[in-house]
C-alpha cells in the first residue's frame, strides 16, 4: 500500500475508534438533557456548542501546524483530550453540566485542520481521500450505535457506564496515529490574521456559501430523535433511527467523494444542497408519521455523505500553501455558526418542530442560490 494511502486510512483507523466512543453518547445526550430539564433551547445549545466553541482551537490547531511543521502532534494531542473529557462526562449531575462537559471534550478537535492537512498532503484525489476518511469516521459511529444499543436495549446499563466505556474505547484511537508517517515540512513563517485576510476570494465565497447552508444543516439529528422517542415513547427506536442515518452516510459518502473528483465538487454539492430542501420540506408536511421519519432521516444521512466531506475538498482544493490555515479557519467559521444555528433552532423548536423545519427549508433555498455563484479552478 502506498505511503499515502496508508496515512489515510491509519487516519481513518482512528476517526473510526474515536467515533465508536463518540457516538455511543451522542443519540444519549437528548436524552440525558430532557431527564435533567433540559428544553429545546438546551439542545439547540448543545447541538452548537458541540462544534461552536471548539472551533477556535481548530483555527489555532491548524495555525500552528503550519508554522511548526508538525501536524501529527496537534492530530494526538486532540484525540487525547477527548478521552480525558468525556470520561468527566461520567460525573456530570446536571443539563448544564453535560453541556459545559461536552463542549471541553469538542476542544479535542484541534486536531482536525492538521489531520486533514496531512491527507490533502497524502493524496491528489482529495474527494475520494476525504471520503474514505469520512467513510470510516462513520463507521465507527455505526458500531457505537450498535453497542450502545446492545448495552442501554439488550442489557439495561445505566448512561454513566455507557459513558466509560465509550471513552475506553477512544483511547484506542491513539494507537494507529504512531504509525502515521508525515514527513515535517519547513515551518512557515505565516500571521494567522494576515494569512486569512490573504485568502483568495473564490475562497472566501465558498466558506461564505457553506456557512449559509450550515445555518440550516447543524447537529439536525437531535431534534429528529427526540422527535421519534416523542412519538415512540420508547429510547430503542431512535437509536434504531439514528442507526440508519449512519449507515446511509457511511455506504455513499466515499462514493460522492469519487464522484466529485471526477464530475466537480459545485455539482455534487448542488445535488446535496436540493436534497437537503427536500428533506427539511418532507419534515415539515410528514413530520409525525413513523415511516415517513424513517424514510426522511435516510434520507438526511444521504445529505451528510454528499455535502460534509466534499465541502472540505472543495476548500482544500483553494487552499494554496497553507492548507493547516485555511482548514482550520473553515472550521472556525463553520463552528460559530453552529453556535447560531443551534440556538435559532432551539428558538424555533419550543414554538413548534414544523416551525424550525420551516426555517431549515428557507436556509436550504438561499444556500441553493449562492452556490450557483461558486466558481471552480
Amino acid at each position: 500500500m502506498k505511503r499515502g494511502r496508508k496515512n489515510i486510512y491509519l487516519l481513518g483507523s482512528s476517526s473510526l475508534l474515536n467515533d465508536i466512543g463518540s457516538e455511543m453518547i451522542t443519540p444519549l445526550l437528548p436524552f440525558l438533557i430532557t431527564s435533567m430539564g433540559g428544553a429545546g433551547l438546551a439542545i439547540g445549545l448543545i447541538s452548537g456548542l458541540r462544534e461552536g466553541l471548539s472551533s477556535v482551537v481548530k483555527l489555532l490547531g491548524g495555525w500552528f501546524s503550519d508554522r511548526t511543521g508538525n501536524r501529527k502532534k496537534f492530530v494526538f494531542v486532540g484525540y487525547l483530550t477527548s478521552v480525558i473529557f468525556r470520561l468527566g462526562l461520567a460525573l456530570a449531575n446536571t443539563w448544564y453540566a453535560i453541556i459545559g462537559l461536552v463542549s471541553l471534550e469538542r476542544f479535542g478537535k484541534i486536531r482536525d485542520a492538521p489531520r486533514d492537512a496531512i491527507i490533502v498532503d497524502s493524496t491528489t484525489h482529495r474527494g475520494k481521500g476525504f471520503g474514505i476518511h469520512q467513510m470510516m469516521d462513520t463507521s465507527g459511529a455505526i458500531l457505537g450505535s450498535l453497542i450502545v444499543l446492545l448495552l442501554f436495549w439488550k442489557l439495561n446499563w445505566e448512561f454513566k457506564s455507557i459513558i466509560i466505556v465509550a471513552a475506553i474505547i477512544s483511547s484506542f484511537s491513539l494507537l494507529p496515529l504512531f504509525f502515521v508517517h508525515h514527513t515535517k515540512s519547513k515551518p512557515k513563517n505565516v500571521k494567522l490574521f494576515k494569512g486569512i485576510k490573504n485568502l483568495s476570494p473564490k475562497l472566501k465565497y465558498l466558506i461564505f456559501v457553506i456557512s449559509v447552508f450550515t445555518l440550516g444543516n447543524f447537529g439536525l439529528y437531535f431534534f429528529i430523535i427526540l422527535i421519534i422517542k416523542n412519538i415512540t415513547n420508547s429510547f430503542a427506536i431512535p437509536l434504531l433511527f439514528y442507526l440508519l442515518f449512519n449507515l446511509v452516510c457511511a455506504a455513499f459518502v466515499e462514493f460522492f467523494g469519487d464522484l466529485s473528483d471526477k464530475i466537480g465538487r459545485k455539482k455534487v454539492l448542488m445535488f446535496g444542497f436540493v436534497l437537503f430542501l427536500a428533506v427539511s420540506l418532507g419534515f415539515v408536511f410528514n413530520g409525525n408519521n413513523l415511516i415517513s421519519l424513517g424514510i426522511l432521516f435516510g434520507f438526511y444521512g444521504l445529505v451528510y455523505a454528499i455535502t460534509m466531506s466534499n465541502q472540505k475538498a472543495f476548500v482544500s482544493d483553494l487552499a494554496g500553501e497553507y492548507k493547516g490555515t485555511v482548514m482550520g479557519f473553515y472550521y472556525f467559521v463553520i463552528g460559530l455558526v453552529n453556535i447560531a444555528a443551534g440556538l435559532i433552532a432551539g428558538l424555533l423548536w419550543d414554538v413548534s418542530p414544523q416551525t424550525m423545519f420551516i426555517y431549515t427549508s428557507v436556509i436550504a433555498v438561499l444556500s441553493i442560490i449562492l452556490l450557483g455563484f461558486v466558481k471552480e479552478d
